[in-house]
């Protein structure tokens, strides 16, 4: 009796079939792993670390709405310039601020503010808000996106980090006209 160790064409062709598929499994996987696993492997920051200043108070006269940068605290290296947001900065009296997100509720467009007429407009879609944030008309069903904010040691600080949401008003209710 003689071993034969030959391997015929048909199974080597089998086994490197097997490799490449194997190889080209594992490429597709580990972009779908990470993506999976992101949450465990990524650190999170704590919410009192979400916290970020836009500066000091004397930077928002009373009664005027400026624009203010702040750098993502979630934001990797690599991300660069973009990794500076704008907001935009209500100084209502005092202490008491409003602070919006610079996107469009309709469709995330920045929107610009006119002081002329004490709006925000947004050039995409022709949205229309109050000075307060409050939808004035267009394709948006809401107000701008509202910053939680807090005053400490002289500075506006606002908990950046994560998506704005928006907050309810009882301005923008009363400002609703019934429909005809």
């Amino acid at each position: 009796m003689t071993e034969s160790n030959d391997l015929s064409r048909r199974a080597l062709f089998a086994k490197v079939g097997l490799l490449l598929n194997g190889l080209a499994a594992t490429i597709l996987a580990v972009p779908v792993l990470g993506f999976l696993l992101s949450p465990v492997l990524r650190e999170r920051k704590a919410a009192s670390q979400s916290w970020v200043s836009l500066g000091g108070l004397d930077h928002f006269p009373e009664g005027q709405t400026r624009m203010a940068t702040y750098r993502n605290p979630i934001a990797n290296s690599w991300d660069g310039e973009t990794a500076h947001i704008a907001c935009w900065v209500r100084r209502v009296e005092g202490e008491k601020f409003q602070v919006f997100a610079i996107n469009c509720a309709h469709l995330g467009c920045p929107v610009r503010w006119f002081p002329q007429s004490a709006l925000f407009m947004c050039p995409c879609h022709g949205g229309v808000y109050y000075a307060d944030g409050a939808r004035a008309s267009g394709p948006p069903e809401r107000g701008l996106f509202e910053y939680p904010y807090r005053v400490q040691a002289g500075e506006l600080m606002i908990q950046a980090g994560e998506l704005p949401t928006p907050r309810p008003s009882a301005k923008a209710d009363a400002r609703k006209l019934p429909c005809a």
